[in-house]
């Protein structure tokens, strides 16, 4: 946004510097669904929506289906803990180490002593704060709730280890923890998509710099075009570069952010991409090449929209690593477009 005035602040030390950049994250539950635990993967999605400034919101939108499924992985550790607690049971496994409460330091020798111990002691003695802190009222019930129940974190760790929830695997809870609002819509086709897109629009009035936006739905490719008209930096995470990567300044792939594997380099690498053909800054002519247009000079030109292992040979039908897609390059030319440039058409395609 170099054609944006910049906001300055006044540190505490009296030094004058420009504003963090304001960003918000948008993640489609029911599209793209944490492959692992998901406190865990919000964490290292914030992460990498930090590096573009400062994340004031991030909202995951889903039904109630999301919240009940039990995806693979989850059922996988469950059985596997049940095989386990079975042969402690049946004294044909011996941990190692005795397993100690987290609350009180209590050691058993099984798993399920543990959990016993955990059920008939601090889970007992939790219900009767909450019966106490329900029969208060007013200023009496707040400072009782912040002294008794939701400072005590021991016991949260404990019960989110130990206690199996009744319905899904606490994926709400979970993300809520890492800071995430999660809203849970209606079971109607194209709600979470709707509640997504009026956030959107939210977002946009608010004066933010960059939108994240975690999904494959080419139903947002509008809203993305919007976003970008109104000169907003637009990420997609997703599993797939195609129609909304197309229509985003920067795409980067799901399983690498919930890996941690996303690299201020990787970001950096894009941000140039963006800026050329963005344009937010500069340009370039095929004046630049003596001799006029030949293949090689083509290749060159049409190379620098690399997209990490992606090569667009503009003389090739289809590339290796990229499918059909022949509408890519003219979705990059509308860039070109919207900062004034131009393309000609006669017996060759130039740009300027």
């Amino acid at each position: 946004m170099a054609d944006r005035e910049i906001d300055m602040m006044k540190t505490k030390e009296g030094i004058y510097t420009a504003k963090p950049k304001k960003v918000v994250v948008l993640w489609d539950l029911d599209n793209k669904p944490p492959r692992g635990p998901p406190y865990q993967a919000a964490l290292a999605l914030k992460r990498v929506a930090q590096k573009f400034g400062e994340v004031i919101d991030m909202s995951a939108y889903a039904n109630h289906h999301a919240f009940i499924h039990l995806p693979q992985w989850v059922h996988e550790e469950r059985r596997e803990r049940r095989q386990m607690d079975f042969l402690e049971r049946k004294g044909l496994s011996t941990p190692t180490e005795p397993y100690i409460c987290s609350v009180c330091g209590r050691k058993c020798k099984t798993n399920l002593d543990l959990k016993k111990h955990f059920r008939q002691l601090h889970e007992r003695e939790r219900q009767k704060k909450l019966n106490r802190m329900r029969s208060l009222k007013g200023k009496k019930r707040q400072r009782y709730k912040e002294r008794f129940v939701d400072g005590n974190e021991k016991y949260n760790e404990a019960a989110r280890r130990l206690l199996t929830p009744k319905v899904g695997y606490g994926l709400a809870q979970e993300l809520r923890r890492a800071g995430v609002y999660v809203k849970t819509v209606e079971d109607k086709p194209q709600a979470a998509d709707w509640a997504l897109k009026r956030q959107m629009m939210h977002s946009m009035s608010r004066g933010i710099d960059w939108m994240v936006l975690v999904s494959d739905d080419s139903d947002f490719s509008e809203m993305l075009r919007k976003a970008r008209e109104a000169n907003l930096g637009t990420v997609v995470v997703g599993d797939q570069d195609r129609s909304l990567g197309r229509h985003a300044d920067i795409w980067v792939p799901w399983i690498r952010v919930e890996n941690g594997e996303i690299k201020e380099s990787d970001l950096e690498l894009k941000s140039k991409i963006w800026k050329e053909f963005g344009g937010r800054s500069g340009s370039f002519s095929v004046s630049e090449f003596d001799g006029g247009l030949t293949e090689e000079n083509m290749d060159e030109l049409v190379g620098r929209m690399e997209l990490e292992d992606v090569r667009i040979s503009s003389f090739s039908e289809v590339e290796e690593g990229y499918e059909e897609d022949d509408d890519w390059i003219g979705a990059r030319l509308d860039q070109l477009d919207n900062a004034n440039g131009q393309l000609k058409i006669g017996n060759r395609c130039y740009w300027r």
